[in-house]
Protein backbone atom coordinates (compact mmCIF):
# COMPACT_ATOMS: atom_id res chain seq x y z
CA UNK A 1 0.00 0.00 0.00
CA UNK A 2 3.01 2.56 0.91
CA UNK A 3 4.61 1.86 -2.37
CA UNK A 4 1.40 2.21 -4.54
CA UNK A 5 1.06 5.83 -2.40
CA UNK A 6 4.25 7.05 -3.07
CA UNK A 7 4.07 5.69 -6.65
CA UNK A 8 0.82 7.47 -6.97
CA UNK A 9 2.74 10.47 -5.22
CA UNK A 10 5.37 10.95 -7.97
CA UNK A 11 3.30 10.73 -11.09
CA UNK A 12 0.56 13.68 -9.37
CA UNK A 13 4.00 15.83 -9.22
CA UNK A 14 5.39 14.81 -12.40
CA UNK A 15 2.11 15.96 -13.88
CA UNK A 16 1.88 19.27 -12.03
CA UNK A 17 5.22 20.21 -13.29
CA UNK A 18 4.51 20.29 -17.10
CA UNK A 19 1.20 19.40 -19.01
CA UNK A 20 0.08 19.76 -22.41
CA UNK A 21 -1.54 22.74 -23.03
CA UNK A 22 -5.49 22.25 -23.23
CA UNK A 23 -5.26 24.91 -26.23
CA UNK A 24 -2.67 23.25 -27.92
CA UNK A 25 -4.91 21.76 -30.85
CA UNK A 26 -6.50 25.18 -31.25
CA UNK A 27 -3.13 27.39 -31.13
CA UNK A 28 -1.82 24.56 -33.90
CA UNK A 29 -4.82 25.41 -36.09
CA UNK A 30 -3.69 29.42 -35.94
CA UNK A 31 -0.12 28.76 -36.65
CA UNK A 32 0.65 29.37 -40.34
CA UNK A 33 4.79 29.59 -41.69
CA UNK A 34 5.73 33.15 -42.13
CA UNK A 35 8.93 31.82 -44.16
CA UNK A 36 11.05 28.85 -45.12
CA UNK A 37 13.81 27.55 -46.81
CA UNK A 38 15.92 29.43 -44.17
CA UNK A 39 19.41 27.86 -43.50
CA UNK A 40 19.92 27.14 -39.84
CA UNK A 41 18.20 30.44 -38.10
CA UNK A 42 18.98 31.96 -35.21
CA UNK A 43 17.80 34.76 -34.31
CA UNK A 44 14.41 37.35 -35.17
CA UNK A 45 14.26 41.04 -35.02
CA UNK A 46 11.89 43.82 -36.44
CA UNK A 47 12.68 46.93 -38.15
CA UNK A 48 10.70 49.54 -40.09
CA UNK A 49 7.63 46.91 -40.31
CA UNK A 50 9.99 44.46 -41.81
CA UNK A 51 11.56 40.99 -40.29
CA UNK A 52 15.01 40.30 -40.12
CA UNK A 53 16.30 36.51 -39.56
CA UNK A 54 20.46 35.65 -39.00
CA UNK A 55 20.98 32.31 -40.54
CA UNK A 56 24.15 30.23 -38.97
CA UNK A 57 26.11 30.10 -42.26
CA UNK A 58 26.47 33.86 -42.43
CA UNK A 59 23.51 35.13 -44.03
CA UNK A 60 21.18 37.79 -43.19
CA UNK A 61 17.37 37.17 -44.28
CA UNK A 62 14.86 39.75 -44.50
CA UNK A 63 11.17 39.27 -45.01
CA UNK A 64 8.88 42.58 -46.03
CA UNK A 65 5.76 43.40 -45.12
CA UNK A 66 4.48 41.52 -48.29
CA UNK A 67 5.85 38.60 -47.16
CA UNK A 68 8.73 38.53 -49.64
CA UNK A 69 11.90 36.77 -48.76
CA UNK A 70 14.70 39.16 -49.23
CA UNK A 71 18.55 38.23 -48.83
CA UNK A 72 20.43 41.59 -47.20
CA UNK A 73 23.95 41.54 -48.51
CA UNK A 74 26.11 41.24 -45.44
CA UNK A 75 29.85 42.59 -44.66
CA UNK A 76 31.65 41.53 -41.67
CA UNK A 77 35.50 41.61 -41.37
CA UNK A 78 36.41 38.18 -40.19
CA UNK A 79 35.14 35.27 -41.99
CA UNK A 80 31.80 33.33 -40.18
CA UNK A 81 33.03 30.56 -38.81
CA UNK A 82 29.74 28.18 -39.27
CA UNK A 83 31.02 24.51 -37.54
CA UNK A 84 29.95 23.39 -35.14
CA UNK A 85 27.62 25.09 -33.03
CA UNK A 86 29.19 28.77 -33.96
CA UNK A 87 28.45 30.68 -36.77
CA UNK A 88 26.60 33.80 -37.40
CA UNK A 89 24.35 33.81 -34.58
CA UNK A 90 23.13 37.14 -32.20
CA UNK A 91 21.37 39.85 -34.25
CA UNK A 92 19.40 43.03 -32.73
CA UNK A 93 18.92 46.38 -33.82
CA UNK A 94 19.90 49.35 -32.10
CA UNK A 95 16.46 50.51 -30.01
CA UNK A 96 17.14 54.09 -31.55
CA UNK A 97 17.46 52.23 -35.33
CA UNK A 98 15.11 54.78 -36.77
CA UNK A 99 17.41 57.54 -36.00
CA UNK A 100 21.09 55.70 -36.03
CA UNK A 101 20.09 52.94 -38.52
CA UNK A 102 22.43 50.78 -36.34
CA UNK A 103 22.72 46.97 -35.63
CA UNK A 104 24.59 44.47 -33.89
CA UNK A 105 25.84 40.93 -34.32
CA UNK A 106 27.24 38.07 -32.46
CA UNK A 107 29.14 35.88 -34.60
CA UNK A 108 32.06 32.71 -34.75
CA UNK A 109 35.51 33.88 -36.32
CA UNK A 110 38.77 31.51 -36.23
CA UNK A 111 42.05 33.35 -35.65
CA UNK A 112 45.54 31.56 -35.85
CA UNK A 113 43.63 27.73 -35.72
CA UNK A 114 41.55 28.94 -32.72
CA UNK A 115 37.84 29.34 -32.50
CA UNK A 116 36.54 33.24 -30.93
CA UNK A 117 33.54 34.72 -30.91
CA UNK A 118 33.01 38.20 -31.46
CA UNK A 119 30.41 41.45 -30.74
CA UNK A 120 29.85 44.31 -33.45
CA UNK A 121 28.27 46.89 -34.81
CA UNK A 122 26.63 47.13 -38.36
CA UNK A 123 25.30 50.31 -40.43
CA UNK A 124 21.98 49.46 -41.80
CA UNK A 125 21.93 50.62 -45.83
CA UNK A 126 18.41 50.44 -47.69
CA UNK A 127 19.97 47.15 -48.83
CA UNK A 128 22.82 45.81 -46.73
CA UNK A 129 24.37 45.80 -43.54
CA UNK A 130 27.92 46.61 -43.11
CA UNK A 131 30.06 46.06 -40.15
CA UNK A 132 31.68 49.56 -38.88
CA UNK A 133 33.38 48.76 -35.51
CA UNK A 134 34.10 45.88 -33.29
CA UNK A 135 32.87 45.92 -29.66
CA UNK A 136 33.99 42.97 -28.15
CA UNK A 137 36.36 39.82 -29.53
CA UNK A 138 38.15 37.24 -28.58
CA UNK A 139 35.23 35.73 -26.81
CA UNK A 140 36.88 31.87 -26.21
CA UNK A 141 34.65 29.91 -28.62
CA UNK A 142 34.88 26.03 -30.25
CA UNK A 143 32.64 23.62 -31.79
CA UNK A 144 29.82 23.34 -28.76
CA UNK A 145 29.00 26.42 -26.26
CA UNK A 146 29.47 29.55 -28.00
CA UNK A 147 26.36 31.24 -26.34
CA UNK A 148 25.18 34.16 -28.91
CA UNK A 149 22.38 35.60 -27.75
CA UNK A 150 22.10 39.46 -27.55
CA UNK A 151 19.69 41.83 -26.68
CA UNK A 152 19.14 45.37 -25.37
CA UNK A 153 18.46 45.69 -21.76
CA UNK A 154 15.50 48.12 -20.93
CA UNK A 155 18.49 50.01 -18.98
CA UNK A 156 19.88 50.74 -23.08
CA UNK A 157 22.52 48.29 -22.04
CA UNK A 158 23.49 45.81 -24.53
CA UNK A 159 23.48 42.00 -22.85
CA UNK A 160 25.28 39.02 -24.85
CA UNK A 161 25.47 35.22 -23.35
CA UNK A 162 28.75 33.30 -23.79
CA UNK A 163 28.72 29.81 -23.47
CA UNK A 164 31.67 28.12 -21.71
CA UNK A 165 33.22 26.88 -25.18
CA UNK A 166 33.43 23.15 -24.12
CA UNK A 167 35.85 24.08 -20.75
CA UNK A 168 33.77 24.30 -17.81
CA UNK A 169 36.77 25.85 -15.49
CA UNK A 170 36.31 29.07 -17.78
CA UNK A 171 32.44 29.26 -16.13
CA UNK A 172 33.79 30.10 -12.83
CA UNK A 173 37.02 32.20 -13.60
CA UNK A 174 35.88 36.08 -14.08
CA UNK A 175 38.47 37.02 -15.81
CA UNK A 176 37.44 34.85 -18.93
CA UNK A 177 34.49 36.07 -20.75
CA UNK A 178 33.53 32.59 -21.48
CA UNK A 179 30.62 31.49 -19.50
CA UNK A 180 29.05 34.38 -18.70
CA UNK A 181 26.56 37.52 -19.22
CA UNK A 182 27.91 40.34 -20.42
CA UNK A 183 26.85 43.43 -20.20
CA UNK A 184 28.25 46.88 -22.02
CA UNK A 185 27.36 50.28 -23.59
CA UNK A 186 25.93 50.45 -27.19
CA UNK A 187 30.18 52.12 -28.65
CA UNK A 188 31.51 49.23 -26.77
CA UNK A 189 32.41 50.41 -23.73
CA UNK A 190 32.35 48.95 -20.00
CA UNK A 191 29.58 50.83 -18.02
CA UNK A 192 30.86 51.93 -14.91
CA UNK A 193 27.87 50.70 -13.18
CA UNK A 194 28.81 46.93 -13.86
CA UNK A 195 29.39 44.43 -10.88
CA UNK A 196 33.10 44.19 -11.56
CA UNK A 197 35.06 47.16 -11.50
CA UNK A 198 36.87 47.55 -15.84
CA UNK A 199 34.95 44.28 -16.26
CA UNK A 200 31.99 43.15 -18.74
CA UNK A 201 31.19 40.32 -16.49
CA UNK A 202 27.48 40.81 -15.33
CA UNK A 203 27.01 37.48 -14.01
CA UNK A 204 29.42 34.38 -13.91
CA UNK A 205 28.95 30.28 -13.44
CA UNK A 206 27.12 29.45 -17.09
CA UNK A 207 27.49 26.74 -18.94
CA UNK A 208 26.05 27.48 -22.38
CA UNK A 209 22.99 30.38 -21.90
CA UNK A 210 21.08 31.28 -25.22
CA UNK A 211 18.07 33.21 -24.08
CA UNK A 212 17.62 36.81 -22.76
CA UNK A 213 14.03 38.27 -21.68
CA UNK A 214 12.76 41.29 -18.92
CA UNK A 215 9.80 41.47 -17.06
CA UNK A 216 9.91 44.77 -16.75
CA UNK A 217 13.60 45.53 -14.57
CA UNK A 218 13.72 41.91 -13.78
CA UNK A 219 16.04 39.99 -15.94
CA UNK A 220 15.78 35.56 -17.06
CA UNK A 221 18.12 33.83 -19.02
CA UNK A 222 17.70 30.36 -20.46
CA UNK A 223 20.77 27.90 -20.36
CA UNK A 224 21.39 24.31 -21.16
CA UNK A 225 22.16 21.46 -18.73
CA UNK A 226 25.10 18.90 -19.79
CA UNK A 227 22.82 16.22 -20.43
CA UNK A 228 19.68 17.12 -18.62
CA UNK A 229 18.92 19.89 -15.79
CA UNK A 230 18.39 22.52 -18.09
CA UNK A 231 17.82 25.71 -16.69
CA UNK A 232 15.46 29.48 -16.11
CA UNK A 233 17.27 31.82 -14.10
CA UNK A 234 16.21 34.97 -12.58
CA UNK A 235 19.71 37.05 -13.39
CA UNK A 236 21.29 39.63 -10.90
CA UNK A 237 24.36 41.59 -11.23
CA UNK A 238 27.43 39.81 -9.80
CA UNK A 239 25.80 36.85 -9.60
CA UNK A 240 27.48 33.27 -9.67
CA UNK A 241 25.12 30.89 -11.37
CA UNK A 242 27.12 27.35 -10.04
CA UNK A 243 28.58 25.60 -13.38
CA UNK A 244 30.23 23.52 -13.29
CA UNK A 245 29.56 23.17 -9.37
CA UNK A 246 26.22 22.75 -8.59
CA UNK A 247 23.07 21.68 -10.62
CA UNK A 248 19.02 21.77 -10.43
CA UNK A 249 18.01 22.15 -6.71
CA UNK A 250 21.77 21.70 -5.53
CA UNK A 251 23.31 24.50 -3.36
CA UNK A 252 26.55 25.30 -2.14
CA UNK A 253 28.06 28.89 -0.82
CA UNK A 254 26.76 32.40 -2.92
CA UNK A 255 25.94 30.15 -5.86
CA UNK A 256 22.45 31.28 -6.87
CA UNK A 257 19.59 28.15 -7.75
CA UNK A 258 17.32 28.26 -11.34
CA UNK A 259 13.97 29.91 -11.05
CA UNK A 260 13.32 26.15 -12.43
CA UNK A 261 14.76 23.68 -13.99
CA UNK A 262 13.92 20.48 -16.54
CA UNK A 263 15.20 17.90 -13.92
CA UNK A 264 15.74 14.43 -15.73
CA UNK A 265 13.95 15.69 -18.92
CA UNK A 266 15.95 17.79 -21.88
CA UNK A 267 14.67 20.92 -23.19
CA UNK A 268 17.87 22.23 -24.27
CA UNK A 269 16.19 25.93 -24.52
CA UNK A 270 17.10 28.58 -26.77
CA UNK A 271 15.49 31.65 -27.06
CA UNK A 272 12.88 33.12 -24.71
CA UNK A 273 10.49 35.67 -24.69
CA UNK A 274 8.39 37.76 -21.98
CA UNK A 275 4.52 38.87 -22.82
CA UNK A 276 2.18 39.49 -20.00
CA UNK A 277 4.02 37.76 -16.98
CA UNK A 278 4.47 34.63 -18.70
CA UNK A 279 7.79 33.35 -20.09
CA UNK A 280 8.32 31.54 -23.98
CA UNK A 281 10.68 28.88 -24.36
CA UNK A 282 12.03 27.68 -27.55
CA UNK A 283 13.28 24.20 -27.50
CA UNK A 284 15.57 22.71 -29.26
CA UNK A 285 15.81 19.07 -27.60
CA UNK A 286 12.24 19.27 -26.47
CA UNK A 287 10.88 20.21 -29.64
CA UNK A 288 8.75 22.55 -28.12
CA UNK A 289 7.50 25.89 -26.99
CA UNK A 290 7.02 25.70 -23.44
CA UNK A 291 4.74 29.25 -21.68
CA UNK A 292 5.51 28.89 -18.13
CA UNK A 293 4.47 31.73 -15.61
CA UNK A 294 7.16 34.15 -14.14
CA UNK A 295 6.74 32.17 -10.54
CA UNK A 296 8.11 28.71 -12.66
CA UNK A 297 5.03 27.33 -11.07
CA UNK A 298 2.54 26.57 -13.86
CA UNK A 299 3.73 25.06 -17.28
CA UNK A 300 2.72 24.06 -20.56
CA UNK A 301 3.45 22.87 -24.02
CA UNK A 302 1.47 25.49 -26.45
CA UNK A 303 3.53 23.81 -29.55
CA UNK A 304 5.37 20.93 -30.67
CA UNK A 305 5.27 18.82 -33.65
CA UNK A 306 7.44 21.70 -35.97
CA UNK A 307 11.09 19.59 -34.48
CA UNK A 308 13.74 21.72 -32.98
CA UNK A 309 12.98 25.38 -32.23
CA UNK A 310 15.61 28.26 -31.76
CA UNK A 311 14.54 31.20 -30.97
CA UNK A 312 10.93 33.06 -29.92
CA UNK A 313 9.46 36.17 -30.32
CA UNK A 314 6.60 38.29 -29.16
CA UNK A 315 5.68 40.90 -31.79
CA UNK A 316 2.37 42.69 -32.28
CA UNK A 317 0.58 40.09 -30.62
CA UNK A 318 1.94 37.36 -32.32
CA UNK A 319 4.19 34.56 -31.41
CA UNK A 320 6.90 33.88 -34.12
CA UNK A 321 9.13 30.93 -33.76
CA UNK A 322 12.26 29.53 -35.72
CA UNK A 323 12.73 25.58 -36.46
CA UNK A 324 16.47 24.40 -36.70
CA UNK A 325 16.10 21.22 -38.24
CA UNK A 326 19.18 22.22 -40.53
CA UNK A 327 21.40 21.91 -38.12
CA UNK A 328 22.86 18.50 -38.36
CA UNK A 329 21.22 17.29 -35.10
CA UNK A 330 17.63 17.61 -36.81
CA UNK A 331 15.41 15.34 -39.38
CA UNK A 332 14.83 18.04 -41.83
CA UNK A 333 11.16 18.27 -43.40
CA UNK A 334 9.81 19.51 -46.35
CA UNK A 335 10.86 23.92 -47.35
CA UNK A 336 12.66 23.27 -43.77
CA UNK A 337 13.77 25.79 -41.79
CA UNK A 338 10.56 28.24 -40.94
CA UNK A 339 9.80 31.21 -39.47
CA UNK A 340 6.19 30.49 -38.01
CA UNK A 341 3.38 32.71 -36.49
CA UNK A 342 0.96 31.79 -34.00
CA UNK A 343 -1.49 34.53 -33.48
CA UNK A 344 -3.89 34.72 -30.35
CA UNK A 345 -1.77 33.23 -28.32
Amino acid sequence: MYRFCLLLLLILTACSSEKTGKNEKQLQEKTKIFAENLNVPWQIDFYNGETYISERTGIMTKVTKQGKKVPVPLSLSKKVFSEGEGGFLGFVFDPKARENHRAYAYYTYKEKGKVYNRITSLKAGKKSLIEDHVLLEGIPGGSIHNGGRIKFGPDGKLYATTGDSGDDSLAQKKDSLAGKILRMNADGSIPKDNPFEHSYVYSYGHRNPQGLAWDGDKMFSSEHGSANYDEINVIKAGRNYGWPVIKGDESKGNMEKPLLHSGRETWAPSGIAIQGGEIYIACLRGEKIIRVNISGKQMETIASNHGRLRDVQVHNRTLYFLTNNKDGRGTPKQNDDKMLEMSSF
